[in-house]
């Protein structure tokens, strides 16, 4: 048996998650394993499960980390200096700014359905969610129900799904993206 070679670096969770979501986005979930993440990384499987009891704790501990930069996102607009209809405006141009800027993390944290993932998935889109409702009510000038704070996401959701599956950057559909916040602010009067 020969000695175990020594490795150049600590495997971190930062490593083996940065390694796994790019096999994920390569693969897709379901045709990547702890082994082939281990053999990305040249560490064993077992020092994966050092730290990840499996590969859909190991696909939540990524898709937590997105969602906390997407409400980080949320927190920096909310404490820009300016009026509660240019913060309201400023929240909807960032999701979509968000989804255009970090696609493969959007389609993953919201795009991706698969029953095992589901099982560990719960709280982080709701609690995104939740905050980005409360900003919504919070900013807008006129009483909002909850029904409206999702049609307005959706109607977010459903733009940044489309330009997802496109080549194209922010930049390059931000005039859209600033026409279709516009139309969502004409709505809510």
């Amino acid at each position: 048996m020969s000695p175990r070679k020594a490795v150049e670096h600590e495997l971190t969770k930062e490593m083996i998650m940065g390694a796994a979501r790019e096999l994920f986005l390569k693969k897709g979930y379901q045709q990547v394993s702890i082994r082939q993440v281990a053999s990305e990384l040249g560490y064993s499987h077992g020092s994966i499960y050092y730290h990840f009891k499996n590969k859909a704790e190991l696909f939540y501990a990524i898709i937590e980390s997105d969602f906390k930069l997407l409400d980080q996102w949320l927190d920096d607009v909310m404490n820009q200096k300016m009026d509660n209809q240019g913060r309201l405006k400023a929240v909807l141009l960032a999701y979509i700014r968000f989804g255009m800027t970090h696609k493969s993390q959007y389609e993953m944290m919201f795009l991706l359905s698969d029953d095992e993932v589901k099982s560990y998935v719960n709280n982080g889109p709701n609690e995104s969610y939740e905050k980005f409702a409360k900003a919504i009510i919070l900013l807008s000038n006129k009483k909002i129900s909850i029904q409206q704070t999702w049609s307005i996401f959706l109607s977010l959701h459903g733009f940044v799904s489309h330009y997802c599956r496109c080549d194209d950057t922010y930049v390059e559909v931000g005039n859209l993206a600033e026409s279709h916040v516009n139309f969502i602010l004409k709505s809510l009067g």
